[in-house]
């Protein structure tokens, strides 16, 4: 894993952390559990292979990939319930904002 990967993991984990999730694995994909949730997460700077099995997953990648990333999981209609979360390019670093990018109503499983 690259310098960008590894930054943008980091990110994702810090996040899942302030939202009160436990967090277990390493790499770019990992765990995240709280109350009754177990979501997936996968880190990644680019739009990846779709995952064909899970419940819950989210991805967390930079803001100028999020889009494509959103209509490939649109086009290829996985059976899981997903969300993006797009950060900024250096500030994924930081504690800085992200958004979260949800499926529309009638995609969600």
């Amino acid at each position: 894993m690259g310098p960008a990967n590894d930054q943008l993991a980091d990110r994702a984990r810090s996040i899942f952390d302030q939202l009160g999730y436990d967090i277990s694995g390493d790499g770019r994909e990992f765990r995240a559990d709280r109350e009754w949730k177990s979501v997936r997460v996968m880190a990644t700077q680019d739009v990846p292979e779709t995952p064909e099995s899970g419940e819950l997953r989210c991805f967390v990648t930079y803001s100028d990939t999020a889009q494509d990333l959103r209509r490939k999981l649109l086009e290829d209609k996985p059976p899981y319930d997903w969300a993006i979360v797009s950060v900024e390019g250096e500030a994924a670093a930081t504690d800085g904002g992200y958004d979260v990018i949800h499926p529309p109503e009638d995609v969600v499983r």
